[in-house]
């Protein structure tokens, strides 16, 4: 039941892009097509599941033990750039027109604040291992859900008739704040 609550948790009553407003710049720069949301979401998922993994193991082998505990920050930053790197190779080989598609932005999931944030609130909140790739997973899901989401919606404003002042970012972003109001129904805040 408890793996139930996190992955319901993570992906819908606190959303990390819609509730925790975490991986806002890829959330706005990535979402113009559903299929670069997707391959973006993809490359999330990868990393954040990874990372928690690799920083979790740090954490409880190396900077507990040692008392290493305020190198926290630095070395779960090295881990998910070391991540990324690996994904970008990996993209540049086997899927060279999402690797162009998805461009600065996959580098910047190494700044990506949702990756770094769910590693640290996996050891915040205390998870053991399986908790915590259960955590990361939904995070990453709930991250594609909301990109997915914000895609679609924005291919739909491209074929509709808006406002010239309104086209393009303004209306993205008015929208982006509708889509996180209409998560917060599932916290029971509004």
């Amino acid at each position: 039941m408890e793996y139930f609550v996190i992955v319901i948790g993570s992906i819908f009553v606190s959303n990390i892009v819609l509730a925790q407003f975490l991986g806002i710049c890829p959330f706005v720069g990535v979402s113009g097509k559903v299929s670069t949301s997707l391959g973006m979401g993809g490359a999330v998922l990868f990393v954040m599941t990874l990372a928690t993994m690799s920083t979790w193991i740090l954490q409880y082998y190396v900077l507990n033990p040692y008392g290493l505990g305020f190198m926290q920050t630095i070395v779960f930053i090295l881990v998910i750039a070391s991540l990324v790197q690996m994904v970008e190779i990996i993209l540049k080989k086997v899927s060279p027109s999402l690797y162009s598609a998805l461009g600065v932005f996959l580098p910047l999931i190494t700044t990506n604040c949702a990756v770094l944030g769910v590693a640290i609130l996996t050891i915040q909140k205390e998870f053991n291992l399986m908790e915590g790739v259960v955590f990361a997973i939904a995070n990453a899901v709930g991250f594609t859900l909301a990109i997915v989401l914000f895609a679609g919606i924005r291919e739909h404003l491209d074929l509709m008739e808006v406002p010239k002042e309104m086209k393009g970012v303004p209306i993205a972003l008015v929208v982006a704040g509708i889509l996180a109001l209409s998560f917060f129904g599932f916290t029971g805040l509004v």
